[in-house]
């Protein structure tokens, strides 16, 4: 690559990075938002809860990538526009299919980039998130005991704690076990904390008493303890495997997926889909600069063209990805709706390119920039100001 080259190609990949970045730290904001019971309820600390939710963020990056480059090659050729850039290029020999050469190689690096992320990335992390997340809940404990209430976890097994503390410590608990049916157990403790460990699950009981009443004796036995394992492993799952559905498999599972795979017998259809959206998740980067250089790559000297220009960019990219999700919707149930997805991609590629090389400048027709000039006088007189000519 050239100066000019490098310079365009630096200056768009730097303004992609600003923002996808900012893009992906709103979204997942949100995002992290809806978990932060991870923290407050289920006794996490914030190191886990950055873990487990920034698991998602490969995914999100998925989707924004293509919009965040659009962003970034509007800028870097309004910046070219707003210095005269693009006009001193032009003169000095400079094609519109040359000109858009940096932004091809920045297209690439995107491009690979996506594939990536869809291909191993992006499945992998929420693959990690679910069974992390299957992880911590699979206590009963944490999935099912809430504060103040009486929990039956078996038929004669019943638990009810006072309250959770930082830590996942668990403060007043109460147990009445009548499991046994030649005695029945109740326990009070001031604490306790949930152990895991290769033998089971156990809740450790601190500080408390209890009181056992045994067939065919009067008086119950009371016995005070300062520590004590209550065994919990027939309410645990942790050992239960994780059920992975479309979105948490790889590229090469979803192309080939076994014959006894009950989630592909079930959803053939969700199986297509996902399958070329991931195909077309590469595709995306190029259609979107196409179609947003051939609006805004030409030398232009009015601000209103540019303005219409750049509003027209935003309206085809918008529509082509609406058609994107509309086309992955139908492609559920229709074997044709990926060929239609297909078709539409490259016919927005080859228009792109076929406005660039043609040279061909994108401008508002004559009567709708009269009529807009016409609004504009009529809203400034509405208002006081005298229209400037």
């Amino acid at each position: 690559m050239g100066s000019i080259d490098r310079y365009i190609f630096r200056t768009t990949l730097a303004s992609f990075v600003v923002v996808l970045v900012s893009l992906t730290g709103v979204i997942w904001i949100t995002q992290a938002l809806r978990d932060i019971d991870l923290m407050t309820s289920q006794g996490q600390t914030v190191l886990t809860f950055l873990g487990v939710t920034s698991l998602v963020i490969p995914a999100l990056v998925l989707i924004i990538s293509p919009i965040a480059l659009m962003i970034a090659i509007s800028h870097t050729l309004n910046k070219l526009a707003t210095d005269s850039e693009i006009i001193v290029m032009n003169a000095a020999g400079f094609s519109p299919i040359r000109l858009f050469r940096p932004f091809l190689y920045a297209t690439c690096v995107v491009a690979l980039l996506v594939a990536f992320i869809a291909s191993y990335l992006s499945p992998d992390g929420l693959r990690r998130l679910k069974q992390w997340g299957a992880e911590i809940t699979a206590d009963v404990l944490v999935n099912i005991l809430q504060p103040g209430r009486f929990a039956q976890l078996d038929q004669n097994l019943t638990i009810r704690i006072r309250e959770r503390q930082p830590g996942g410590l668990l403060a007043g608990i109460f147990i009445d076990d009548r499991r046994d049916p030649k005695e029945r157990n109740s326990i009070v403790a001031d604490h306790g904390t949930v152990v895991k460990t290769s033998e089971g699950s156990f809740l450790i009981l601190e500080d408390g008493n209890m009181e056992r009443f045994e067939t065919g004796k009067r008086d119950p036995a009371l016995v005070a303890f300062q520590r004590y394992a209550f065994d919990m492993s027939k309410f645990s799952n942790q050992g239960h495997d994780v059920s992975l559905g479309i979105r948490e498999r790889y590229l090469w599972e979803l192309l080939a997926p076994a014959e006894d795979d009950p989630v592909y017998k079930q959803n053939p259809g969700q199986f297509r889909a996902e399958l070329h959206d991931r195909f077309m998740a590469p595709i995306y980067p190029f259609a979107f600069a196409a179609l947003t250089f051939a609006f805004l790559g030409a030398p232009r000297t009015t601000r209103q063209s540019r303005n219409f220009s750049m509003g027209g960019s935003i309206l085809a990219v918008f529509g082509l990805r609406m058609a994107g999700f509309a086309c992955s919707v139908m492609a559920v149930k229709s074997p044709f709706a990926p060929a239609a997805q297909y078709l539409m991609l490259l016919t927005a590629v080859g228009a792109g390119i076929w406005i660039i090389v043609g040279g061909v400048v994108i401008e508002p027709p004559a009567a709708l920039m009269e009529a807009i000039d016409k609004t504009n006088a009529r809203l400034l007189r509405l208002f006081g100001r005298p229209a400037t000519a």
